[in-house]
């Protein structure tokens, strides 16, 4: 599904050049839910920005589900992006002015889905993810927990190939982030192909693969035992 060889990435700094991704060797299978974790200035947000075409690598190859991902202009990148993936924020990035329901179904939007599919099909995700009832909220009346679930059904209403996850829980107390990520566990095990940035090490263990990232290189790849979060909620 995610097919990664000798990533470099570099970033200037004044005069200066800093190298942050120095060579990435990394694949990911469909139907896997990985952790990527790494501390501050590892290179994991740059590497999800790559994975999620919101940056490109300076050399090296990614393919994704088959289709190179190279020198693409914004207009491809977007279609892409829409086509084969699903983002979930730390932040939430909803639009506070659309309500629940509208925000869910802003990716069909731009799929160019008709309207009225697109109403039905957001309030089948919202109820996926058990907030049917609260489609017509707006986000400032919603909880963070509330908020994490409604981005996570906009980011399945695409019916993406890859999910993104990015500090998914970072703003959420533990029992929220246990529910959350229930949910994500639930939708891997229907199938999807999910990547969770993480400095959590109780979330990454939640995941069935954990990615260490330091200084720019992986310094470990390795299955884990996965904790299921249901018996925490």
């Amino acid at each position: 599904m995610i097919e990664i060889k000798d990533l470099h990435k570099s970033y200037r700094m004044g005069s200066n050049s800093l190298h942050v991704l120095k060579g990435i060797n990394f694949n990911v299978e469909e139907g896997e839910l990985v952790a990527i974790m790494g501390s501050s200035g590892s290179g994991k947000s740059t590497l999800l920005n790559i994975l999620g075409m919101l940056d490109g690598a300076d050399s090296g190859e990614y393919h994704l589900d088959g289709v190179p991902i190279k020198d693409l202009n914004e207009t491809k990148a977007a279609q892409y992006r829409n086509k084969f993936l699903g983002f979930i924020f730390q932040s939430f990035n909803l639009i506070n002015y659309k309500t629940a329901a509208e925000n869910v179904a802003l990716p069909l939007y731009y799929q160019k889905v008709a309207r009225k599919e697109r109403q039905q099909k957001s309030i089948s995700y919202l109820e996926k993810v058990g907030l049917k009832n609260w489609a017509h909220h707006l986000p400032s009346e919603l909880s963070g927990g509330q908020k994490q679930r409604v981005a996570i059904a906009r980011a399945l209403a695409a019916e993406p190939k890859v999910l993104l996850a990015d500090e998914p829980t970072g703003a959420l107390d533990s029992k929220t982030s246990y529910e959350v990520m229930d949910l994500i566990q639930k939708i891997n095990d229907e199938g999807n192909t999910i990547l969770v940035v993480t400095h959590e090490p109780d979330i990454a263990e939640m995941c069935k693969r954990v990615v260490h990232l330091k200084d720019g290189v992986i310094v470990e790849d390795k299955k884990v035992e996965q904790v299921r979060a249901a018996q925490y909620v």
